[in-house]
């Protein structure tokens, strides 16, 4: 007799010969699948994050084309140096150039991100017109940039509410996606939930006497 196929009536997900997997069977794909996602983030995420201290990790999450629109929306009409912090797949720092914010630049240290990052501007037509760096975001001098896209962890945002506050000029702008800097007050914000986005103007975050 044929095997059923998904959608006629008895299907069920399962082993050989379509019998459901039960309880256990069900357990054991889960696990499966989980090894399966950190298998991959070990193998082609994790590189280059070897030497930074384990709260200070970001896994790679992309951005959202609505939060892409909100963190440009925010951006818009504005000049200057522009960087991500972090810029995994490159789609906002290609946004950034697209919409003429230049130069654009990406700091990833995931050699795999950096590489599709790459492919993709060129597929774009723009190599050589945005740059994406392998360097440690901690490192890097911020103070001649005017645009700063930070799409990070919660636990990343204090340390790095006291490096932009140091580095950063007056006229520099901050647009953060998901989590908003927990001790500083917004000059404007975009969308809602996980798409919401938040932007701090560096010389309104001194005058209220904002630290990290």
């Amino acid at each position: 007799m044929a095997a059923e196929e998904p959608g006629e009536p008895g299907w069920e997900p399962g082993g050989a010969g379509g019998a459901p997997l039960g309880a256990r069977g069900l357990l054991q794909v889960a696990v499966a699948t989980g090894l399966a996602a950190w298998a991959t983030w070990a193998a082609l995420l994790m590189p280059g994050f070897r030497g930074v201290p384990l709260r200070l990790q970001v896994p790679f999450q992309p951005a959202s084309p609505r939060q892409v629109s909100h963190t440009l929306a925010l951006l818009q009409g504005r000049t200057g140096k522009t960087v991500d912090l972090g810029s995994g797949d490159g789609r906002l720092v290609l946004e950034a150039h697209r919409q003429g914010l230049r130069p654009a630049i990406g700091y990833e240290l995931n050699p795999w991100l950096l590489g599709f990052s790459k492919y993709r501007a060129w597929k774009a037509g723009y190599h050589g017109k945005v740059s994406f760096l392998k360097e440690d975001l901690w490192k890097v001098n911020l103070s001649d940039c005017h645009n700063v896209i930070v799409f990070l962890a919660p636990s990343v945002k204090p340390p790095l509410a006291t490096k932009l506050l140091e580095e950063l000029p007056d006229e520099a702008r901050v647009v953060a996606g998901r989590f908003p800097f927990p001790f500083w007050t917004p000059t404007s914000t975009l969308g809602q939930g996980l798409d919401q986005v938040w932007a701090y103007d560096m010389k309104e975050v001194r005058r209220a006497g904002h630290k990290a």
